[in-house]
């Protein structure tokens, strides 16, 4: 694995330098960030290469990343560095000029290293990968790879079907990653001890007996003749049937980041993000974050407030983000907001909830967030226009709560509100996208009436919706772009129509384009490989980025490579699926029984709410009898330390 010489791996820099004046935004690749680690490749067993297959931008504030690189780098004989994706201006230089695809703390080849975990919050990001590996002249098939080539592990909630991608990565983790992380370590370590016997092969089947690591070369797929999946088994006797996803159970045991990394160059978040909790039971049926890292794990308020207080001293930011999928709904969320606003009092500390739920949201928190006088935006997301829409979607919120809501947060000084919502959902009809226009209306108007004045604003958000795996949208067809389109076009007009409260109103909305290819690659199976691959050999780069997603590219490389298998574009987007068909991913095991999804997806057709099992009885949906685990909630009756205010950061080490 990695270089097996006793010598240091080589630093690229004295190469990479001289290529620095020639690109746009240099700095990304200089690295030595405040909260940056880097350790003598010598003094280690164990070699990470960590990545976030995007630009620096975007990879570097991805909290999953900064969190394994710490946890990796606070073993004294594992050293973890980090690599992102380099735009195409730099991919050029490193090609003509032979420079590796190379970390930014060192400047390490990534060929060098024993394992290269890349994380993957969207699917869109498997070009990139693609670029990586070509770079860093690791083979694309991890079947063409040998005993000097890194374990290409891919993790992060793409990994929850890691089919598409199944031919050039050697391992998936589902789930959390920090205890998992440390698994695969010790099983390297040890191979490496031993002299590595059996030579790659050996080592992953080690790791696929984890039954917690998944290893796709030791599984085989067989089709049925229209296409579908007849099964998946494995090739090899001792190899689960079942891989299992990973659950972290005690966050406060996992305190990370404890030193975020700083960015030199402007990053997307500009803030210290603490985890306030992990997973969700409001069971939005579209929403596969919530559904995969189910039960409900709260860190209690004591664990927070030292995570603030540390986070920031070390830092200097100053705004902190309470992460999590609905951050009002921790069950102390009002406590941890007061106190840190107590704490924080009289600095230039703001807080900020990225994404609140309409009927979590209330007057005390509003006046907590905003009492340092520095409002952050606020965003909330109903997410369907219409009530039918949001009783499909089980997203229960009126139109009341959501008037209410946005109304508390005009009258306590905000002057902008963003409102997400999505357009392809399951039986809408373009009413029920109308029904937006309305809403926002209606939105404005009680605005003003509620504040006196004209000086109020919210911004519509659209997003394309993708059906994911492990949801209870698994099933569902998806909507073509062009009926997507034509009803942005629609709703564009009847925010317009009334011009009086129109002109308060933006609207920002992707296009149909990209969500179908989203979904092309999120339900895909192996086959879809070849499409990606043909896609990348075409130039894709940065699909996740509008100014890069090229769609004519997609549609055309799929329809190159997909007929010789007798499906198409079409087979794997707009198809819904039945009941006893077998899913690509359905050997991967996130905890949630497939016949309690299908329930959900039939319920969803009849516009039936399910409960929120947080505050109701459990209803089955498989997780914590699966898992062993149960839902973490407080209150823990611990209250937040230290209790004396701040009152300027400079003395925040004598409180």
């Amino acid at each position: 694995m990695g270089s097996n010489s006793l010598t240091a791996a080589p630093t690229v820099w004295p190469q990479l330098e001289r290529l620095l004046p020639l690109i746009s935004k240099p700095i990304q690749y200089v690295g030595g960030e405040l909260g940056a680690t880097v350790k003598e490749w010598d003094s280690v067993t164990v070699r990470w290469a960590l990545s976030y297959p995007d630009a620096y931008e975007v990879g570097l504030p991805n909290q999953g990343v900064q969190i394994l690189y710490e946890v990796l780098n606070e073993q004294p004989d594992v050293l973890a560095e980090r690599t992102y994706a380099v735009w195409p201006d730099l991919e050029k230089l490193m090609r003509e000029r032979g420079v590796p695809q190379f970390t930014v703390d060192a400047h390490r080849p990534v060929r060098d290293f024993d394992v290269f975990g890349i994380s993957f919050a969207t699917e869109l990001g498997y070009t990139n990968m693609l670029t990586m590996l070509d770079l860093a002249g690791i083979p694309l098939d991890a079947a063409a790879r040998d005993e000097s080539h890194p374990v290409v592990v891919a993790g992060g909630h793409a990994a929850f079907n890691p089919e598409p991608i199944a031919d050039f990565i050697d391992a998936a983790v589902l789930g959390d990653g920090e205890e998992a992380v440390l698994e695969i370590t010790q099983i390297v370590r040890q191979w490496k001890s031993e002299g590595s016997p059996g030579g790659r092969d050996e080592l992953l089947l080690r790791l696929a007996r984890t039954e917690s690591v998944y290893v796709p070369r030791f599984y085989d797929v067989d089709y049925l003749p229209d296409g579908r999946i007849q099964r998946v088994v494995p090739n090899r006797a001792d190899v689960p049937f079942r891989v299992h996803k990973r659950t972290t159970m005690d966050l406060d045991a996992w305190p990370y980041p404890k030193k975020p990394l700083v960015p030199l160059a402007e990053t997307v978040h500009e803030r210290f993000a603490v985890e306030i909790f992990r997973g969700c039971t409001r069971g939005c049926r579209f929403c596969q974050a919530g559904m995969i890292t189910r039960p409900v794990r709260e860190r209690s308020i004591t664990t927070v407030g030292q995570m603030v207080k540390e986070g920031l001293e070390f830092s200097g930011f100053h705004e902190v983000g309470l992460l999590s999928l609905s951050s009002a709904d921790h069950s102390e969320i009002g406590d941890i907001c007061s106190g840190l606003a107590d704490q924080y009092q009289g600095t230039n500390v703001s807080l900020s909830l990225p994404s609140t739920r309409v009927d979590a949201f209330n007057v005390d928190l509003a006046k907590e967030l905003s009492r340092n006088g520095r409002r952050t935006g606020l965003t909330f997301a109903p997410e369907g226009g219409s009530e039918r829409m949001r009783k499909v979607i089980n997203k229960m919120v009126t139109e009341e709560d959501l008037i209410r809501t946005v109304v508390t947060a005009y009258t306590n000084g905000w002057r902008q509100v963003k409102l997400y919502f999505m357009c392809g959902l399951p039986t809408e009809t373009d009413e029920d996208v109308l029904q937006i226009a309305r809403l926002a209306h209606e939105v404005i108007k009680a605005g003003r009436a509620a504040t006196g004045t004209r000086d109020i604003r919210c911004t519509v958000s659209i997003g394309g919706f993708v059906p994911k795996p492990h949801t209870p949208f698994q099933w569902a067809s998806m909507e073509r772009p062009e009926v997507i389109d034509d009803r942005l076009r629609q709703l564009k007009q009847a925010i317009n129509a009334d011009k009086s409260v129109g002109r308060a109103i933006g609207l920002r909305y992707h296009d149909g384009e990209p969500s179908l290819i989203e979904g092309l690659l999120a339900r895909g199976d192996r086959r879809v490989g070849a499409v990606i691959r043909r896609v990348w050999e075409n130039g894709g780069r940065f699909d996740g980025w509008s100014e890069h997603f090229d769609y004519r590219r997609w549609v055309d490389s799929a329809a190159e490579v997909l007929p010789a298998y007798g499906v198409d574009l079409d087979w794997f987007t707009v198809r819904e699926r039945d009941e006893l068909e077998v899913l690509p991913w359905d050997h991967l095991d996130s905890g949630l029984d497939k016949d309690w999804l299908w329930q959900d997806w039939q319920d969803s057709l009849r516009e039936y709410e399910q409960d929120d099992c947080r505050w109701t009885p459990c209803f089955d949906c498989g997780v914590c009898p699966a898992m062993d685990t149960e839902i973490q909630i407080g209150p823990t009756g611990r209250k937040l330390l230290p209790l004396t205010p701040v009152g300027g950061l400079r003395h925040a080490h004598t409180s």
